[in-house]
């Protein structure tokens, strides 16, 4: 695998690199040696972070890991991207996708994985929605201690959400037809 190992507010340490390519290194054996790995550290008010990027044909791997230590962030992170690609092989050989960034020894790999990864919806919620303006529904969820809300948009009769931004600031989500 290539390594694009770069660095946001800090840094990238020789012993950072050696540690990232160690870890994520444990994953060569799901890809093909051109495989590209984008790995980004950054560091924000006291939170460690780290991204990592694996472009594959038909979408990307992608996970996000934070903590107040960079190397813990690092093994967070090989476990996640780890667990979806277990997951997206499962989805590659349900529809029988080509799979040109992973290894053939991964692909017929026999072994079964544990199901944990399964989505279980637990509970159903369902409420009456009365139509709003984007302005009070944004109001509404402050109200409610929520970071979005789902409100009937009153000028386009359409289902709409609302949601929290960095910087005290509100999204608002249209449906696109």
């Amino acid at each position: 695998m290539r390594y694009t190992i770069t660095g946001r507010n800090m840094e990238v340490t020789s012993g950072l690199r050696e540690a990232i390519e160690e870890k994520l290194g444990k994953l060569e054996c799901y890809f093909t040696p051109t495989t590209e790995v984008i790995v980004t550290l950054s560091i924000q008010r006291e939170v460690q972070k780290i991204e990592v990027t694996i472009p594959i044909k038909g979408g990307i791997i992608r996970a996000e890991e934070g903590s107040s230590d960079m190397y813990v962030s690092i093994d967070l992170v090989e476990e996640v991207i780890e667990r979806q690609i277990r997951r997206y092989k499962k989805k590659i050989i349900d529809k029988k996708q080509s799979a040109q960034s992973f290894s053939q020894a991964f692909i017929n790999e026999e072994e079964d994985y544990a199901e944990d990864d399964t989505v279980n919806i637990v509970k159903t919620k369902r409420f009456g929605m009365k139509p709003m303006f984007p302005e009070d529904a944004c109001i509404e969820m402050e109200l409610l201690g929520h970071n979005f809300y789902m409100f009937l948009n009153a000028e386009t009769d359409q289902v709409n959400v609302v949601y929290k931004r960095k910087g005290n600031n509100y999204g608002l989500i249209e449906p696109e037809f």
